[in-house]
């Protein structure tokens, strides 16, 4: 009897094992921006509202101020979570790809905006992407 009750337990171990079972690590959750699905309506809005100060009416950037987002490498090359991430935490002058010499600062100046506006703004560059 004693040795069937150490099988059985050694079986429910592995089972557990198998599924999952194991509290010991924690599973890490997507960050909540990667769930999130940008409008691209709203996105323009926001757009309009906060970013054109820099990357201009249609994003195609201001000398010596924003880049333009039409054509840039960095956004095709990001995720739409890694770009959120990127617009939270802006860039600073001293950072090696800042190739205008001032800073973007995070959130485009408007610490108002949420993760959702971000996921619209990003939408919306998408688009502006997809045409060029």
């Amino acid at each position: 009897m004693k040795s069937f009750t150490l099988a059985m337990m050694v079986c429910i171990t592995f089972a557990l094992a198998a599924c999952g079972g194991n509290q010991g690590e924690a599973e890490s959750a997507p960050p909540e921006a990667a769930l999130l699905v940008g409008n691209v309506s709203a996105g323009e809005k926001v757009f309009g509202g906060t970013c054109f100060t820099c990357h201009g009416d249609d994003a195609t950037g201001i000398e010596g101020s924003g880049t333009n987002l039409t054509i840039s490498e960095f956004i095709r090359s990001k995720t739409d979570a890694e770009l959120i991430e990127y617009i939270k935490v802006g860039r600073e002058i001293n950072d090696p790809l800042n190739t205008t010499g001032i800073a973007m600062p995070p959130y485009g100046a408007d610490p108002m905006l949420t993760d959702q506006d971000l996921a619209d703004v990003v939408a919306y560059l998408r688009s502006l992407q997809q045409g060029s």
